[in-house]
């Protein structure tokens, strides 16, 4: 074993001793592992980051936009105001088709199984 593995192995076991593990959040939980695989490999770690930071990716955010629209078109009852959503919402769906090819999500059908986690995000 390398020297660096000897010290931060001894470092461990002494914050061990000294209890600074002991109140740790989600202590005593099983570790919850994300399955990231259904992104490409190069855009993982900054997917990471963002989730961490609580932002949603452009495309995760277009297409919850998309989803928040297509309900507030099946709501709507004026002509006027349904013609103006649907504009809305042709020009959001266009847009996310165009960034999946750019990034190469669109030959993942896995990224379209998100709406319904969207949508019970919006619900809730």
């Amino acid at each position: 074993m390398g020297m660096f593995y000897r010290m931060a192995e001894q470092k461990i076991v002494e914050a061990m001793a000294k209890g600074e593990f002991d109140d740790l959040q989600g202590a005593g939980k099983p570790l919850v592992i994300e399955d990231l695989s259904h992104v490409p490999e190069e855009l993982r770690m900054s997917y990471k980051l963002l989730k961490n930071a609580g932002i949603l990716p452009e495309e995760l955010q277009l297409q919850k936009e998309c989803v928040q629209l297509r309900d507030l078109l099946h709501a709507c009852r004026e002509a006027g105001e349904q013609q103006q959503i649907s504009r809305k919402l042709t020009e959001k769906s266009l847009r996310l088709r165009m960034l999946l090819e750019e990034r190469g999500l669109n030959a993942s059908s896995v990224f379209y199984e998100y709406e319904p986690a969207v949508r019970k995000r919006l619900e809730g």
